[in-house]
């Protein structure tokens, strides 16, 4: 396998190749001991980028068009960050921090979570602006070798936990409370399947009017914070006759509060999954015109704006509803809030639809944002049938990406128990996307090294300071550390009635499946084939679209192969007349190569 030679120093070398098409070398390669950069350069305004040449290649024109201004970049990560989390997780997380002085100071510390780790991507945005899909992107770039380590372990991760059905359960829950019935739990399920159905039907027939959709959506679940935050301000000042003492909650606010690491550490699980989606508009950025300033400016808002109608929410809460009925109201909170403030009836309904609204917009956000990861996860070459997750035919939208998170996330609302499902689903996607975002977070300084040798480091447009980015990496190993504590009850007294810590057992399981099954797939069956994979670089249609397909090479054809192309896997020049190979590469091989 290797190790990779990020730390010597050998003579860094620049070769310029010549062609103008897509599938053939016509940008420069930098060689910097084993690993071999690409300089690119893509239509969204951005500065060129300089990326290893293993990564998946540029596309010069994004397909998917540039529909992501200004307003969609702030709606982008409200939406997914203000999902059902604020409507479903305050009491969640009373529950686990046991006082309301410690609750609001989590919510803090999700403000800061939110901003370190924007910081994080920001930086690495600025270092390859001219490709979407952020972590599966930078973790590419950060890691180069082994070769496809990353790239493979991301996807199969992706793969397995690419469902957002804790959000359409939460919205199927408000959508019974705003008719009046209590649903069977495969009603339930039936209301939640339907209604990711529609947000998946929705994004696949058109994408710049989904944005708009999304867009409008944003505006009235913002509204909806609004009402809340101006309705908890005058509970607290005393003019709801049938709350007599709305400051009860905050006068000893520490009382109560628990010393149990499992707990606190459910809470803090709680508080990353509501500021989920600070990071969503990264994932489109060869979609945005200018993408480092548009998203610096209005990524920062959107986090701003969340954090404040977060913190007036919670205040809100606590104002109405005593502490004991709140810690008890789970994945109903807001509506625990409307039930003291207006009492049930209409307005409570009325919430339940604006939380409806909300949740779907949600699944909106959601869906875009990932259906761009998995799609340069395909574009990576490291799933089977690359043109089915790169192409934008017939709609000019990733159906691939599209159908395979319906299709997981539909497995994944019927198949668990409705009962402890939210909080061990919540949870399950939260730990090992903190080893990812550990990694993330560490690479950044492998990127400014590389950077450095190569002459570019000063040409970035935005730097994160270091005590940012190590505050970002400490609360990822607190993230990962703390969840192995036991609950005070024993090991079945956690959030869900089975074992405490199942959710960071499968989790890690997950992590290294992905490396047995990167081992298997990338030294083994090759050593027993006798065949090497290399990748190639496909036009797939006239819109732009281009990717990376791993092919395999016979061991006899490899030295022609390398010789033919170039690291990336471009051809190192145009073959033309009189030539009956193709166009992809396969010029001097006997054999056209299989897929890997």
């Amino acid at each position: 396998m290797g190790l990779p030679k990020f730390w010597s120093r050998p003579t860094t070398t620049e070769v310029q190749a010549v062609a103008i098409d897509p599938s053939n070398s016509d940008i420069s390669v930098i060689h910097d001991g084993d690993l071999a950069y690409t300089v690119e350069r893509a239509g969204n305004g951005s500065k060129p980028s300089y990326q290893e040449a293993a990564g998946a290649p540029v596309e010069s024109k994004s397909p998917l068009g540039y529909h992501v201004g200004w307003l969609t970049v702030i709606f982008l990560n409200v939406n997914q960050m203000i999902g059902t989390g604020i409507f479903s997780t305050p009491g969640t997380i009373l529950n686990g921090t046991g006082s309301v002085g410690l609750a609001l100071i989590y919510w803090t510390i999700g403000f800061g979570l939110a901003v370190a780790g924007f910081c994080v991507y920001l930086e690495l945005a600025s270092c390859f602006p001219n490709r979407s899909g952020s972590d599966v992107v930078y973790l590419e770039q950060e890691y180069p070798r082994p070769k496809h380590f990353f790239p493979v372990a991301y996807a199969f991760y992706s793969v397995v936990l690419s469902f957002s059905s804790s959000n359409a359960i939460v919205l199927a829950r408000y959508l019974y409370q705003c008719i009046g019935s209590t649903p069977t739990d495969w009603q339930l399920k039936g209301v939640a399947v339907a209604a990711y159905t529609a947000a998946s039907l929705l994004v696949i027939a058109h994408n710049k009017y989904s944005l708009w959709l999304m867009n409008i959506l944003g505006v009235v679940k913002i509204i909806t914070l609004i009402f809340i935050s101006i309705t908890g301000l005058v509970v607290l000042g005393g003019n709801v006759a049938h709350i007599p003492d709305p400051g009860a909650n905050f006068r000893n606010a520490f009382e109560g509060t628990t010393t149990n690491g499992n707990d606190l550490a459910v809470a803090l699980v709680n508080i990353v999954f509501s500021y989920t989606g600070y990071a969503n508009a990264f994932n489109v950025v060869n979609e945005i015109k200018n993408p480092i300033p548009t998203l610096k400016k209005n990524g920062a808002i959107s986090i701003f704006i969340v954090s404040l109608l977060y913190m007036l929410c919670n205040i809100a809460y606590f104002a109405a509803v005593p502490k004991d009925v709140f810690i008890k109201s789970k994945e109903t909170s807001a509506s625990v809030f409307f039930v003291a403030v207006f009492g049930a009836g209409r307005a409570d309904k009325a919430l339940s639809a604006l939380v409806l609204l909300s949740a779907f917009a949600n699944l909106l956000a959601v869906l875009i944002g990932q259906s761009r990861v998995i799609r340069e996860i395909g574009r990576q070459g490291v799933l089977p049938f690359t043109e089915f997750w790169v192409s934008t035919k017939p709609f000019g939208t990733p159906i691939g990406p599209y159908f395979l998170k319906w299709l997981v996330t539909f497995i994944m609302i019927v198949a668990p128990p409705a009962g402890d499902a939210f909080q061990f689903v919540v949870s399950l996607g939260t730990y090992p996307q903190s080893i990812f975002h550990l990694a993330l977070a560490i690479g950044v300084y492998l990127v400014r090294y590389r950077l450095k040798r190569l002459g570019r480091a000063t040409r970035t447009e935005f730097k994160t300071w270091d005590v940012v980015l190590i505050f970002f990496i400490l609360l990822q190993v607190y993230i990962l550390a703390t969840p192995w504590i036991p609950p005070k009850g024993g090991p079945y007294a956690g959030s869900v009635s089975f074992w405490y810590a199942t959710y960071c057992v499968v989790g890690i399981g997950v992590i290294l499946a992905c490396g047995v099954y990167y081992i298997f797939w990338m030294y083994l069956l090759p050593r027993w084939g006798d065949y090497k994979i290399r990748p190639e670089v496909l036009s797939v249609d006239e819109k732009g679209t281009t990717t990376h397909r791993l092919v395999k090479v016979p061991l006899t054809e490899v030295a022609k192969w390398d010789e033919v192309h170039d690291e990336a896997g471009r051809l190192r020049q145009r073959h033309v007349a009189h030539s009956n190979r193709s166009s992809q590469g396969d010029e001097g091989i006997d054999h056209e190569p299989k897929v890997a």
